[in-house]
């Protein structure tokens, strides 16, 4: 494994560098500005999303594109680098065309949507003309399992008819979002007997269609998003036969197929997240004194600069080893290895952005410094694509599995070890 970055790589990051230094970080005030009154800052990213297109900093996250279709086409490994780049800006994503849940909605229309349904869906995301969202959490069951999930999708002639409720829906209170991708029981025949995951479809709902109602936006942590973690309410929700996306039944598979790279962009943003709290608490310990004394000189700040050093870069091999993986291998042979830097980098940044608060004080905990809103969403991320324990199981069944593999043969080893009786 190399995970020395690509003369090509090293050019995009440090365009992105230089872009967020002279137009993105300038450009926080008025986003601000705006996401305080409640309103979407279009008027902010608009004109500097057209800058990054030109620039060539588009789409960078898909790796097969076709020639007229805008974008730079990037393997996991390449890319990873880059959205730790964004992370640091958690909204500067949209700029490049790469934030979720669009980036693994595009994925999936690339994979599955019918001719029409790229026509009308992906080619106008893929030119960042519109947004879209994943609707598939319920609240009325442990969405970790989602082999409950209770909205269904029935066969009405030739329509498709949608009852249910999703919350959590992010993006669906964005001004461009137009279209949900909504998993839901049925869609097809009954799924095959002992077969729990071939009984759900996904399917295209425009956010304009009849029955459609986004109930509320979702506060996380006490922190209302502008762009929406969504509560939508499915009544009657009639669409074409057509907006069936790929098979009937294979909504699970589908909903798979877009976490692998999804969990390598989430991870590696949550890396910059801490790598510019590691940064702030750094300058923070230089600067602030107490009892005569810089922070910084005391030993256990020190420590925890310490650990945080060794933990991001910890956490940034596993990442860049399981986007090696998913390019090499395939997203389904890294599956294990997409639940491990899930949990990993969700952990890692409430831990290290708690050590920055405790170096600021209770300036730490005020809008002042992105930490709080930082470790908010870290804090968020321990549900997000499944609960840290869902993760452990996966990761710990696929030991148990390797261990029945080996048939107990350090066992017979481990007697060789053992003093003789008697």
């Amino acid at each position: 494994m190399d995970f020395s970055l690509s003369p090509r790589t090293l050019d995009l990051r440090a365009q992105i560098e230089r872009f967020m230094d002279d137009l993105v970080l300038p450009s926080l005030d008025d986003w601000r500005r705006y996401a305080d009154a409640g309103v979407y800052p279009l008027d902010v990213l608009e004109p500097l999303k057209a800058r990054a297109r030109a620039l060539g900093l588009w789409n960078l996250f898909l790796p097969s594109l076709r020639d007229d279709q805008p974008g730079t086409r990037l393997g996991n490994l390449d890319y990873a680098p880059l959205a730790e780049c964004m992370g640091r800006v958690p909204w500067s994503a949209e700029i490049f065309n790469c934030s979720a849940p669009d980036s693994g909605n595009m994925e999936l229309l690339q994979m599955f949507a019918s001719p029409a349904q790229r026509d009308r869906w992906l080619d106008p995301l893929l030119h960042g003309e519109i947004r879209s969202c994943f609707a598939m959490s319920e609240p009325d069951v442990g969405s970790s399992d989602p082999t409950q999930l209770q909205t269904r999708i029935d066969r009405d002639g030739s329509a498709l008819v949608l009852n249910g409720r999703k919350w959590f829906v992010t993006g669906a209170a964005h001004p461009l979002c137009r279209v949900a991708l909504v998993v839901g029981q049925g869609g097809a025949a009954a799924a095959p007997e002992g077969d729990s995951h071939r009984g759900h479809s996904i399917v295209l709902v425009p956010m304009n269609t009849p029955g459609l109602v986004v109930e509320r936006n979702i506060p996380v942590m006490d922190h209302q998003a502008i762009e929406g973690h969504c509560e939508i309410v499915f009544r009657d929700v009639r669409v074409p036969a057509d907006h069936l996306l790929g098979d009937p039944g294979a909504g699970f598979a589908m909903a798979q197929a877009r976490l692998g790279p999804g969990r390598v962009h989430h991870a590696m943003r949550s890396i910059g997240q801490c790598e510019l709290a590691l940064e702030l608490m750094c300058e923070r310990a230089l600067e602030r004194r107490a009892f005569g004394h810089r922070v910084g000189d005391f030993a256990n700040v020190q420590d925890w600069i310490a650990h945080s050093r060794l933990e991001i870069d910890q956490a940034r091999l596993l990442v860049l080893r399981a986007a090696w993986k998913m390019d090499i291998e395939g997203s389904a042979a890294a599956r294990v290895d997409a639940s491990a830097i899930k949990l990993v980098t969700a952990q890692l940044q409430t831990r290290v952005i708690d050590r920055a608060m405790q170096v600021f004080g209770a300036m730490g905990l005020t809008p002042d410094t992105p930490l709080a809103r930082l470790w908010s969403w870290g804090r968020a991320l321990r549900f997000l694509d499944g609960p840290d324990e869902v993760h452990l199981r996966s990761v710990a069944r696929h030991e148990l599995a390797r261990a029945k593999a080996r048939g107990g043969s350090n066992a017979a080893q481990l007697r060789k070890w053992m003093p003789p009786r008697g």
